[in-house]
């Protein structure tokens, strides 16, 4: 009866040696992880800035050219207006 006692710890302590290690592992990877995820945030956070910008960039020109032909041709650009109003309030009335 004490030989069974006596072979059984070496068995816990090997046990607990091993959820030591696979904790330690464990740490390590949540620390993988975690780095991972912060570069991933900083990736998104840059093509968001990029974005932004280029969008911001076209909205720019978009209204450049709306003025410069707003300049050129006032009449034309009136009558356009006038016409999707028009289709507009048709719809509206619907």
């Amino acid at each position: 009866m004490v030989e069974k006692k006596f072979s059984a710890v070496p068995n816990e302590a090997v046990a607990e040696i091993e959820a030591s290690a696979a904790r330690v592992d464990l740490d390590n990877q949540i620390a993988e992880l975690r780095a991972e995820i912060a570069r991933l945030t900083e990736s998104v956070s840059a093509i968001g800035s990029g974005a932004k910008a280029v969008v911001t960039s076209e909205a720019e020109v978009l209204t450049e050219r709306l003025r410069e032909r707003i300049r050129e041709e006032p009449v034309s650009t009136l009558l356009a207006i006038a016409g999707v109003s028009f289709v507009i309030g048709l719809l509206a009335r619907r």
